[in-house]
């Protein structure tokens, strides 16, 4: 779920993505980490099922928008935060 979020931050960063597109991934990425949600995070495993609907329903919207570099640099992050 954290790469998807990257998708979307870093192709909210891109000058090819339009300002609606920017709009609806931030909507999204607030809700992913605001502690506000329909079902409380701290519920096991199903707490996060509206945060992983909310981000999937941004990528599946905006997903024109989500190229290969967007891609690679989420991917390198990931590498930077959790390889050993």
């Amino acid at each position: 779920m954290i790469e998807k979020a990257l998708w979307l931050y870093y192709a909210a960063q891109s000058d090819q993505t339009p300002t609606w597109a920017k709009t609806v991934i931030y909507g999204a990425l607030g809700y992913f980490i605001l502690p506000i949600d329909i079902i409380p995070d701290i519920t096991p495993v199903i707490g996060y099922v509206d945060d992983f609907g909310a981000l999937s329903a941004v990528i599946a919207t905006i997903y024109i928008y989500i190229d290969e570099n967007v891609k690679i640099l989420a991917s390198q992050k990931l590498k930077d935060w959790f390889s050993e």
